[in-house]
């Protein structure tokens, strides 16, 4: 399988250090072999060392430098999000975020939503097993 994430302009990037971590980022420009700007709606624009990004398979159809509208616009078009939060590593962060935001009684919960799904025998009946199932989604998803 070839190698298809390219460094280029309009390639959507996840930051992985510093004050904007876990943040989703579009490549305008590209300053030097280290440096890239980037933006997104909800910060102001920026450069950021490549090895601050982790780039993803998601590209957007943007000219170099657009301005803030043009760009909102076309993630809108691209519908960005939406992707990034079907993919599988979208939820994986997602479903992190969430675990690191549980307090004491939610980890309880989820404990005992553990036990009690775990505790099926083969020939248990399908709503058993969905309930478990729903127990457990209700705390973690």
């Amino acid at each position: 399988m070839p190698f298809k994430r390219y460094v280029e302009i309009g390639r959507v990037a996840l930051v992985n250090y510093g004050k904007d971590y876990g943040r989703l980022v579009v490549i305008v420009d590209v300053l030097d072999q280290n440096r890239a700007l980037v933006d997104a709606p909800d910060m102001v624009r920026t450069q950021l060392n490549f090895k601050r990004l982790t780039l993803t398979d998601i590209t957007i159809d943007i000219k170099r430098v657009p301005k803030k509208k043009t760009l909102l616009a076309a993630m809108e078009a691209a519908d960005v999000k939406n992707k990034w939060e079907n993919s599988s590593w979208g939820r994986k962060l997602i479903v992190q975020k969430r675990r690191a935001a549980l307090n004491d009684f939610d980890r309880f919960k989820l404990m005992l939503a553990k036990i009690k799904g775990g505790n099926h025998q083969a020939g248990a009946n399908e709503t058993q097993k969905g309930e478990c199932s729903l127990t457990l989604q209700s705390v973690l998803f």
